[in-house]
């Protein structure tokens, strides 16, 4: 079975934490990339474009519990990844992060948006999950949720 056969099964069993790991594993390149691509402006948008940089790297060790294991953290760093190990909390992170760039758009409207609306979508589909009371599930492709359970 291959990574294709395995995304496509992952996205037939409905379950929005699913949806939610891979939208935040699209945040992660998003966030970085925007957060890179912005910092070069003249103005207060450099402040939000470091901290869509943060928050690509903070996105990384929730969504891909396995570096928690290979990278050399803080105890404190880890403990605070771990808090966002069901649907809510990661839904609640993802809207805080979303409304941050949001924000971002009162002193200049640019890219920063993009990385705003895919991180609202992540935190709707894992509010989706909280809602119908889906269990918090890792993708298999991403690590599984044998690995992500051991490490949380």
């Amino acid at each position: 079975m291959g990574i294709v056969d395995s995304f496509r099964d992952e996205l037939k069993t409905r379950n929005f934490s699913i949806y939610g790991q891979w939208i935040g594993v699209l945040c992660i390149f998003l966030c970085i990339a925007l957060g890179i691509a912005n910092i070069f402006h003249a103005s207060l948008v450099i402040i939000f474009s470091i901290i869509c940089l943060v928050c690509g790297l903070i996105i990384i060790f929730i969504e891909i519990p396995f570096l928690l294991r290979i990278c050399p953290l803080t105890d404190r760093f880890a403990t605070f990844i771990r808090m966002f190990n069901n649907n809510l909390p990661r839904s609640g992170v993802y809207g805080v992060m979303a409304v941050v760039q949001y924000v971002s758009c009162a002193i200049q409207v640019t890219s920063l948006v993009a990385a705003a609306v895919f991180l609202t979508l992540a935190s709707l589909c894992y509010l989706f999950a909280a809602i119908r009371g889906q269990e918090f599930t890792g993708s298999s492709t991403l690590g599984g949720a044998g690995i992500a359970r051991a490490i949380l």
